[in-house]
């Protein structure tokens, strides 16, 4: 599946819900959804700065993808952290440095955001996109 599959499928299933209450509760599920981050990734150098909540970003690259787990202290978040690694882990440093994340806008998410989650979001995928850049530069 393509990022942009990916995307697809959340906007799909994001658009069974009119209510944002109700796609509150959807973010709220992914994010119980998501992988315990290994205790010994939560620590400062994998926090993400920017974010009002604490919420820590482990990559591991195997020298083709780069695979991403996290956690969070805010319920929201982690859901959101939670949707960002379904788009962008397992996936090559090149896919994730030049996606287009669409998803974010069709589904909503940035205009029901507080400001402060708003740019919680984008420093979460500035840092995926970071490590993605890391990775590439790493392996030429």
């Amino acid at each position: 599946m393509t990022i942009n599959d990916v995307q697809n499928n959340i906007i799909e299933e994001f658009s069974l819900f009119d209510d944002w209450m109700d796609k509150y509760n959807l973010l709220i599920d992914l994010g119980k959804e998501l992988p315990v981050i290994d205790p010994k990734f939560k620590i400062k150098d994998f926090l993400i700065e920017g974010c009002q909540s604490k919420v820590w970003l482990h990559p591991v690259y195997d020298g083709k993808l780069i695979t991403f787990s996290a956690d969070s202290d805010a319920i929201i978040t982690r859901g959101i952290v939670a949707l960002l690694i379904k788009v962008l882990s397992n996936r090559t440093p090149d896919e994730i440095i030049s996606s287009d994340l669409y998803f974010i806008d069709k589904i909503g998410l940035r205009q029901n955001l507080s400001p402060t989650r708003s740019n919680g979001l984008l420093s979460m995928v500035r840092q995926m996109k970071l490590y993605a850049m890391a990775f590439n530069a790493k392996k030429k």
